[in-house]
């Protein structure tokens, strides 16, 4: 076999069969001796001694020559040595960085561009716990175009595998400026890298190529890791990790947080660890842009400040104000406010865009909008609440009427049916008695006495004496039921009479949303640009599809919040309009208006509806998001935002439950009893026309 064979061959069956060539057999795998092969390797190292094919022909990234499927091209080839050296730093810096700083059962997924080859001597290196996914870009590092498409197809395919970790850790190597950019731009667009998922970028550029990449690097969880070595392999290996700070100029350099050498090992050179919670506490001080609009719980005020045309600013105070400057003093941040142009929170416009706070916050106009927010389906597709602030309700705010006195009260104290049933007892008792009696004396002269009868039972209501006396003693036994109802009933009119006359009732008409709907005199003012705006025109049946269908009568309207004062003070006083707003904005208008007038002038109804969470508003998957939520729940927990409310507003519960009856000590006026009066004139008229007739029949009898 041997003499028929050629060179190469005879060589391989040469050493098979040499003394101690199975020795490796025996050999103990001890990984600290060197004695332990990795998987590639025993994989070669078999098929180069049983010739077997292990790889596709292709042509070699030296360019000089084919790679055949055998693989002996790579033991002789320059370019794979170097290949394979330069990426032994790569191995020695990322074991490093996984070692001092990852979780135990991390998951690391690879972005590499087409001049790598030996990605899986890292992997196999760096023996990652729980799993390993590779994206290796195929195409010409020229084209940029392609490039992006490539990585915009496969971002759907990494997120899905990034969750198979809550440890990802995504690790960009390649040397080429062009695929550094596509893997920015695609991995903001397609929102890869959420706060939890660190990047590592490992890179041999100078760093000053990537300060165009500052800010999308601040934001996110990563590193950038700048290896310094040269072409020939001299020991002076190297590697430099950056850290990007959040908030600041682009030009502003990294910060130098560790440095590595194979002689040294990983040392931090500043008081940051690696991958550092760079939103915990800002260092340095950042000075963040924030959206902020008028409303009850963050108001709008004039501040003197000589630096700025007309020598004031605007600027706001209220409980969300106070939370700002808590945050800012906890998170170590500085702010300056700015208003939209059209004074709105945000609602969705027809070609797809936001209006308000919510399109400044869309546009990155703004680092954070403090609202508070409504939080709404719709807003969290497209922006990141932090954590509810406060929930509150809606109620409708409406102007408490005057204390008055009704001139037909004197009918009040007996309801209506009361009355009926004293008329029937008037016509039906008498004409009752007045036949049984007649029917049973069988005397003919009490015929004449029917008359008397009617009145004795009239006359003992109004409490007078009777005009004849009873023959019969069922007769007085009738009289004396009779007096003791009129007794009850007189008593009691007497004194409802007399507490009508004292206590003033003040309106308070409108306690639901139905009683506002059924009064076609009252026209409702609904916030505009809110989320609740939204309800009313997507809702297809029910009470707010008839409050949509008002606004086409002209009975809706909508204001925003920095036009609600305005209204309260005048069409809302007015009695014609009422407001639908927020229980702490009602809360506040009311407290206000008591500071100025000294009385309750406003009411809210007793009906509360649409419960709704607030929130403040940043851009999505922004990594303040998690620090403010830590921040805001202790807040909460320990009452002080309720706090704020209340020092904002010292008197916002005096008018809560204020009463709608009043108790008064005044003279009556002829306002008060005019319908007395106008009862009396009727019956004297009556009685003069029964006079005339009167008249009219006796001298008609007196003539016959």
């Amino acid at each position: 076999m041997i003499d028929n064979t050629d060179a190469e061959n005879k060589a391989r069956l040469l050493a098979v069969t040499a003394h101690h060539a199975v020795d490796f057999l025996f050999a103990v795998p001890n990984a600290a001796l060197g004695t332990r092969l990795s998987h590639d390797a025993l994989r070669i190292g078999v098929a180069l001694r049983l010739a077997a094919p292990i790889l596709t022909e292709h042509r070699c990234i030296c360019g000089t020559a084919m790679a055949d499927q055998y693989g002996h091209h790579g033991l002789v080839c320059r370019k794979a040595q170097v290949q394979h050296k330069r990426i032994l730093p790569v191995m020695w810096v990322l074991k490093a960085v996984f070692s001092e700083s990852s979780h135990p059962s991390y998951f690391v997924i690879f972005f590499i561009d087409s001049s790598i080859s030996s990605v899986y001597k890292i992997i196999e290196h760096l023996r990652i716990p729980s799993g390993v996914g590779v994206f290796q870009a195929a195409m010409n590092n020229s084209d940029f175009n392609r490039r992006g498409n490539h990585f915009s197809r496969v971002m759907a395919d990494v997120k899905r595998l990034r969750q198979l970790s809550s440890h990802t850790t995504i690790v960009v190597i390649s040397d080429d400026l062009s695929f550094l950019a596509a893997f920015v731009k695609w991995s903001v667009k397609g929102r890869l890298l959420v706060w939890s998922t660190r990047l590592l970028v490992l890179t041999r550029l100078p760093i000053q190529l990537l300060q165009v990449h500052y800010t999308a690097f601040s934001k996110m969880n990563a590193m950038l890791l700048i290896i310094n070595d040269n072409d020939d392999n001299t020991p002076s290996i190297g590697c430099n990790m950056y850290v990007h700070l959040p908030f600041s100029p682009r030009e502003t350099q990294p910060l130098w947080v560790a440095s590595w050498t194979p002689s040294r090992g990983l040392l931090l050179t500043s008081h940051l660890p690696l991958f550092p919670e760079k939103f915990a506490k800002f260092d340095p001080r950042p000075s963040l842009l924030v959206a902020a609009e008028g409303n009850p719980a963050n108001k709008i005020i004039l501040r003197a400040n000589p630096m700025v045309p007309g020598g004031k600013e605007v600027a706001f105070r209220g409980p969300m104000t106070q939370l700002m400057m808590y945050l800012a003093k906890a998170l170590n941040f500085s702010y300056r406010s700015v208003r939209p142009s059209d004074g709105v929170f945000g609602t969705k416009l027809d070609n797809g865009s936001w209006s308000g706070l919510m399109g400044m916050v869309l546009r990155e106009e703004v680092d954070l909008a403090v609202g508070p927010f409504i939080i709404s389906a719709d807003r969290a597709d497209v922006v990141d609440f932090t954590e509810t602030v406060f929930i509150d309700y809606w109620r409708i705010l409406g102007a408490r009427g005057r204390p008055q006195v009704d001139p037909w009260g004197f009918l009040f104290p007996l309801e209506p049916l009361v009355w009926a049933a004293i008329l029937v007892a008037l016509l039906v008792l008498p004409l009752a008695v007045f036949l049984m009696s007649f029917y049973l004396s069988g005397n003919t002269s009490a015929q004449g006495n029917w008359l008397l009868v009617n009145f004795d039972f009239i006359r003992m209501l109004l409490q007078q004496d009777i005009m004849g006396p009873a023959d019969w003693w069922w007769e007085r036994v009738v009289l004396a039921v009779w007096g003791l109802v009129t007794v009850v009933l007189t008593q009691s009119y007497a004194g409802n009479l007399m507490a009508l006359l004292a206590v003033r009732h003040i309106p308070q008409p409108y306690q639901s949303r139905q009683q506002v709907l059924d009064d076609p005199s009252v026209t409702i003012i609904w916030l505009k640009g809110s989320a609740i705006e939204d309800i009313l025109h997507s809702a297809e049946s029910g009470i707010y599809r008839e409050m949509a269908m008002a606004e086409k009568t002209g009975r809706l309207i909508y204001s925003a919040h920095a036009e609600h004062a305005k209204l309260i003070n005048t069409v809302v006083r007015r009695g014609d309009h009422v407001i639908i707003i927020i229980n702490t904005s009602l809360k506040s208008h009311i407290a206000q208006d008591f500071t100025k007038t000294g009385g309750c002038s406003f009411y809210s109804s007793r009906e509360e509806f649409l419960p709704t969470n607030f929130g403040m508003v940043a851009a999505k998957d922004n990594p303040i998001i998690p620090s403010l939520n830590r921040r805001i729940t202790a807040v909460k927990e320990a009452g002080l935002y309720f706090q704020w409310v209340k020092a904002d507003e010292p008197n916002s519960t005096v008018c809560y439950h204020a009463p709608n009856k009043i108790t008064v000590k005044t003279a009556l006026s002829i306002s008060n009893v005019w319908g007395m009066i106008v009862i009396l004139i009727m019956g004297n008229l009556v009685s003069f026309l029964a006079f005339c007739i009167e008249l009219i029949f006796s001298c008609l009898h007196n003539t016959t």
